[in-house]
């Protein structure tokens, strides 16, 4: 695992956009544009500031420890701090075949370590694409590359290049890519092994037409290379935490993949089809994973990012007996399907230190749920939450509101759901009408229009689904809303690493939230005035009590 003199290759995480930008952008379409109204339940207006819920954490606990706040700037609270772990896992895959690699975990964080390293002129950088729908995030690093080192070829990859390369054609896909600005752009849907060869040919100044499954400009042509569909196997790629742990510091809360792609079919994703058939790391691989974390003395918390980490069944539970055998000793979260569990595997994610799942729940209503292929019940979630919430495990339930075949009765029947079975956390989100999803399929008879944000269909249109989520924020009480943007079901582990207890973590949301309430119901500025001062007050309170494990706090 070679990793020594000028890297070959520098990986890039994750560029998380200033907010302020964020919002200004999406602003250009109008705050009653769904797009700003679904960004709006992330953050609250304070002195005409957009404040998502990170920068209000890290505001709440400059203000509670006011000796400590200068050493905190800009804040102990990042979005995306915990390791990139597609970065993390294209460096492991690079290095297992030779090339030195470094990579960068987050582009705004670390400019100078990216621009020092872009000093010795690497063979290339890839950037990864795994949370962008727009080319924004992508634009801001090539024009940073080039600025630094002109020579240095630019390689992107992952979804957002999948999406376009998918939904367009012609001059539109020419024009989206140019926009981007890299040089090579890899189409699989895996990638790793294309980024492999590319680099060694790079390196040996070698023509890249010879390299398998890419798309590049050629005197103004978009130029394709043959396809060759790569089956990377899950057991020969596994991470050795521990050996990038004495370059970086790992934080206390590491992301693991144990399968890649997924086993249902859901009318609203397409991710299946994007990823291929399932593909499964075996136990050894994930135990040596689990150990080589565990040496990492600092890891508290475990966070497996599989699609669905309970299927199948009894391999599941075979990786709860693994983790209660070897006493691995810290906190897992992951995604989880009630419809594919048991008792017994209740017991086992309890035993083994699972301490929260996500629950891609979507839709209280039976009817909303065949038209979405969900494979489910509500009968199943149902019992579901209640076994994990009796045995200590914190649940969140994600929903979509205005899929096709959506009225006023079916979101009734959710709001009912939420409010009977009180999961600890909840999100509605408006459907997403992407192009090429299975749903696509049955277009005619669903009457379906539009796309993106804006659409309609035969039973609500995009902004009446919108109408729907303000009021289900507003009467739902006994659960607690998180917002998407950098403060979602994943920041609960990170938070718990940094040393808010749970408890503690739900009344700091619970009372940004009711900030939040305070505009979408409209209060009058003097009200709305009042109560921030009254709701922040008691968050610095709060805050002072939290046994924070951050290197400014004393």
């Amino acid at each position: 695992m070679p990793n020594a003199g000028t890297p070959d290759c520098i990986i890039v995480g994750y560029n998380d956009l200033p907010f302020e930008k964020y919002v200004e952008l999406l602003g250009q379409y109008g705050e009653n544009s769904e797009a700003f109204r679904d960004l709006k339940f992330s953050f609250v207006d304070l002195d005409g500031r957009p404040v998502n819920y990170v920068a209000l954490l890290n505001q709440v606990i400059k203000a509670a420890h006011p000796d400590s706040a200068e050493e905190m700037e800009p804040g102990p609270f990042k979005s995306g701090e915990i390791p990139n772990l597609a970065a993390v896992y294209l460096s492991n895959y690079l290095r297992n075949s030779g090339l030195q690699t470094k990579y960068i975990n987050l582009f705004q964080d670390e400019k100078d370590k990216f621009a020092e390293l872009l000093r010795e002129e690497p063979v290339c950088v890839a950037i990864t694409t795994t949370f962008y729908v727009l080319n924004i995030p992508v634009n801001e690093m090539v024009q940073f590359i080039r600025q630094h080192s002109a020579r240095t070829k630019i390689v992107v990859g992952g979804p957002l290049v999948s999406n376009h390369m998918r939904n367009l054609h012609g001059g539109a896909l020419d024009s989206a890519l140019l926009d981007m600005g890299a040089d090579f752009y890899v189409v699989d849907s895996q990638g790793e092994t294309t980024l492999s060869t590319l680099v060694k040919a790079l390196k040996a100044n070698e023509d890249p037409a010879t390299v398998p499954n890419l798309a590049y400009f050629k005197q103004g042509q978009l130029v394709r290379t043959h396809v060759v569909p790569e089956t990377n196997v899950m057991d020969e790629v596994d991470i050795r935490w521990n050996e990038f742990a004495k370059e970086e510091d790992m934080g206390e809360t590491i992301q693991l993949r144990t399968a890649r792609s997924c086993a249902f079919k859901c009318a609203f994703c397409n991710y299946p089809t994007r990823a291929g058939k399932l593909s499964l790391a075996s136990l050894d691989t994930v135990g040596r994973e689990l150990s080589s974390i565990r040496s990492i003395e600092k890891v508290q918390n475990v966070v497996f990012i599989d699609d669905t980490f309970n299927v199948p069944l009894p391999r599941f539970k075979d990786l709860c007996r693994m983790m209660i055998k070897e006493q691995y000793n810290f906190n897992w979260f992951s995604y989880f399907r009630c419809s594919n569990s048991d008792e017994e595997a209740f017991d086992l994610m309890a035993q083994s230190g699972c301490k929260g799942v996500f629950l891609g729940i979507e839709s209280g209503s039976p009817t909303i749920l065949k038209n979405m292929n969900k494979a489910a019940t509500i009968e199943r979630y149902a019992e579901g939450i209640k076994m994990l919430k009796a045995r200590g495990i914190t649940t969140f339930g994600s929903f979509i509101l205005g899929f096709p075949g959506e009225t006023d009765t079916t979101v009734a029947e959710t709001i009912d759901f939420i409010r009977s079975n009180k999961p600890d956390f909840y999100r509605a989100q408006m459907w997403y009408n992407e192009p090429g999803t299975p749903i696509h399929l049955e277009k005619d008879k669903y009457q379906i229009k539009g796309e993106g944000f804006v659409w309609e269909h035969a039973t609500m249109t995009s902004l009446e689904a919108m109408d729907h989520i303000d009021r289900m924020f507003l009467a739902v009480k006994e659960s607690i809303w998180l917002p998407q943007w950098s403060f979602d079901f994943w920041f609960i582990p990170y938070a718990l690493g940094k040393g808010i207890p749970i408890n503690d973590f739900k009344k700091f949301v619970s009372h940004a939230n009711k900030l939040l309430s305070m505009e979408i119901a409209a209060y009058d500025a003097d009200g709305k005035s009042r109560m921030q001062k009254r709701y922040l007050s008691e968050m610095v309170d709060m805050a002072r009590k939290w046994p924070l494990r951050i290197p400014a706090y004393h």
